[in-house]
């Protein structure tokens, strides 16, 4: 307080069922700290203005919901105005913001149930988070936005507002998204709007893992124990070597010309290479590649095919192509991204092991080999991690099976987070 006047720094909103009012901060400061009689006279003198402050944020604001794609704590943080009022979350926890005025800093509720995980034991981890207390803080996409937009963080909130980035000792590497395509191509991600929708059965299943990891034994089983429900196109051969060849399957395109024994439309569609060119430059296709002079490559429309005859497309995406993970997630495809991880090198060694004496295969691994497919793995999933929707390690493949089934069962029983342009 100074010259008679008392600044009011932020006011936390209060849940809707809390009839009493809160003033937690003034000017940075714990108002718990203080002894009872300095806060009932701050108070008394307060209640009104926040009433009226309140009545207006209560108009004013628009809940949103978002998926969180980090990991923050509030006690690491060195920009935030008090380390009392922040909330820690884990990455993927689904947040409700009830105030994005301050452009560093949202207010959310903690609500538990909003979250496919136990978000509440997050909060208690902060002292002053009660059921039923007030709105806590976390930063906004901004303030996260420009504090991954520097390689060095030296920060400083020392200034007259509290929890703001200083212009001082900053190294820039780039700066706001929508101004700069850099962020687009470090897969920079922050926070995701999201809406929560009734069960129902995704459009495509999309299976991401480094070579050898399984996914194509994944999803080949998954095809054959229930055709009906289950399809795929042709994957894109860039070995050639292996060819789906289901009877309810649409076909790959090639530019080469067809051997002997095929036919065009049974396990490729075979086209010219000017023609296949010029539907690539188009951006006809989900994923292409070259092999021996020719081109091989999925076309998008076959994947709506498959989805238009009422089944769930299963596709084992390359992960270098990262334009065929953006393409696919939108509502025309409603995917569910499943990240097949590699166990540790140990274990990979066993499971090479077991299946070269079974004599399911005769192609032989060297450590090399398969300490590339684990590098691979780790490489993939620190990438694209804002992608997956679920994460199974396969150390074993019936189990992993069995753990993606589950999965999926589950999106026809339980309500379902999606990106909030699915639904809208």
């Amino acid at each position: 307080m100074e010259k008679h006047h008392l600044l009011l720094f932020r006011i936390l909103m209060s849940l809707p069922t809390v009839r009493r009012m809160e003033l937690t901060q003034l000017n940075c400061i714990n108002m718990e700290r203080h002894p009872a009689h300095v806060r009932q006279a701050l108070m008394f003198s307060l209640s009104k203005v926040i009433e009226n402050v309140l009545n207006a944020f209560y108009q004013n604001h628009l809940i949103v919901f978002v998926k969180c794609h980090f990991d923050y704590n509030p006690y690491n943080d060195n920009l935030i105005p008090c380390k009392e009022a922040g909330l820690k979350f884990s990455k993927g926890e689904i947040l409700q913001i009830v105030n994005r005025e301050d452009p560093n800093w949202w207010q959310i509720w903690p609500i538990s149930e909003y979250s496919g995980r136990s978000f509440q034991k997050s909060l208690t981890a902060a002292s002053h988070v009660k059921e039923g207390g007030s709105a806590g803080l976390i930063p906004s996409q901004f303030l996260e936005e420009k504090r991954k937009a520097f390689v060095r963080r030296d920060w400083d909130n020392s200034g007259p507002f509290c929890g703001t980035i200083s212009s001082k000792k900053k190294k820039k590497m780039m700066y706001l998204t929508t101004r700069n395509a850099e962020f687009d191509r470090h897969e920079i991600q922050i926070y995701e709007e999201v809406a929560k929708m009734p069960p129902f059965q995704r459009k495509t299943l999309v299976l991401i893992g480094a070579q050898g990891v399984g996914r194509r034994s994944l999803k080949n089983r998954f095809i054959v124990l229930n055709p009906t429900r289950f399809g795929t196109t042709v994957p894109c051969a860039f070995n050639c070597q292996v060819l789906w060849t289901g009877k309810s399957n649409r076909e790959g395109v090639t530019s080469r010309k067809p051997r002997e024994d095929e036919k065009d439309g049974q396990a490729y569609k075979f086209v010219s290479r000017s023609e296949m060119e010029a539907d690539i430059k188009a951006g006809k296709y989900l994923e292409h590649g070259e092999y021996e002079g020719n081109l091989y490559g999925t076309k998008i429309d076959s994947i709506l095919e498959v989805v238009q005859t009422g089944r769930t497309c299963i596709l084992d995406v390359n992960p270098q192509i990262v334009k065929a993970l953006k393409v696919l997630r939108t509502s025309e495809f409603m995917p569910y991204v499943v990240f097949i991880a590699a166990p540790e090198l140990e274990t990979l060694r066993a499971m090479h092991k077991a299946v070269v004496d079974a004599g399911i295969t005769t192609k032989l691994l060297t450590d090399s080999d398969l300490k590339k497919t684990v590098d691979e793995s780790a490489r993939i999933q620190r990438a694209y991690n804002h992608y997956f929707d679920l994460i199974i390690v396969n150390d074993n493949l019936d189990k992993a099976f069995e753990k993606l089934q589950t999965a999926i069962e589950k999106l026809r029983m339980e309500p379902q987070w999606v990106p909030i342009s699915w639904v809208y």
